[in-house]
């Protein structure tokens, strides 16, 4: 049974979103997930994420993803990691997945999915991105968001959207010793490594199951391709998204330090 009380508003942090995104652009071929880490207003029903936990997938499939009660433990204790860090309260609020090329619309298997959560916290929210859906009339890929939650109705679960609020990072969370600054950038350098562990995993399984040679060899040779791959269009490219964060933030702070000179100077 779904408790009646349900989130009135989502306001979802910049980097998080850009988290999430580029970790929903990493495969047009099966589906991601990760955790949402923030801080609620009971009172409001309204939910602030700053913070987000990506998933390492043991199973890849096209067109569904599961949550064990192992990551979801793994999760809590990150986000009590992440609150004693901040000196701020900080729970798993909701989940994301994407929907590589089909609608940013939640499934039954999505909406039961959610559903079972708000047993448990009738505030968890999920977050859909749909990638990869082209429009012939702009000639390039869209990207979609929705913000869900589930509600008994009156033959079958259905869907509720939830208003979605994208603001930037409060500046003052880059100030708490570059604590705030540093738990970004962990999870853009963890992306890679995730995706890498999973191919390891999901290859050893493979040569675990057979005995022949040109089989393992063929393995091999399939799991290098694939590792080459997360290099080359997932680790480089998040490289060079960084280095050009940081020279926009030099240029920042040069233009803040030559303000400064001028104000004092008057």
């Amino acid at each position: 049974m779904i408790s009646e009380k349900y989130l009135r508003k989502v306001i979802l942090t910049a980097d998080v979103y850009a988290i999430c995104v580029q970790h929903a652009l990493t495969t047009e071929k099966q589906e991601i997930m990760g955790l949402l880490i923030g801080e609620v207003d009971e009172d409001r029903c309204i939910s602030h994420i700053s913070a987000c936990v990506i998933l390492h997938r043991s199973d890849k499939q096209p067109d569904r993803v599961e949550i064990s009660p192992e990551q979801l433990c793994t999760a809590s204790m990150h986000a009590e990691q992440l609150a004693n860090k901040l000196n701020r309260p900080m729970r798993v609020l909701g989940w994301y997945h994407s929907h590589p090329h089909i609608t940013v619309w939640p499934s039954h298997v999505d909406t039961g999915t959610q559903a079972m959560y708000q047993t448990m916290d009738p505030l968890f929210v999920g977050l859909i991105f749909s990638v990869f859906q082209s429009d012939p009339r702009l000639r390039s890929n869209q990207v979609q968001l929705t913000c869900f939650q589930a509600f008994q109705g009156t033959s079958e679960l259905e869907r509720r959207e939830v208003e979605l609020v994208i603001k930037s990072s409060p500046l003052q969370n880059y100030n708490l010793e570059g604590k705030y600054g540093l738990y970004f950038l962990c999870g853009i350098s963890n992306l890679p490594r995730i995706l890498i562990q999973e191919e390891v995993d999901c290859h050893d399984v493979k040569d675990n199951n057979t005995q022949d040679e040109l089989a393992s060899l063929h393995n091999d040779a399939f799991k290098t391709l694939a590792l080459v791959h997360i290099v080359s269009k997932v680790a480089r490219p998040l490289c060079d998204d960084l280095e050009e964060r940081l020279k926009a933030v030099n240029a920042r702070i040069k233009a803040l330090e030559s303000l400064k000179k001028h104000l004092q100077k008057n």
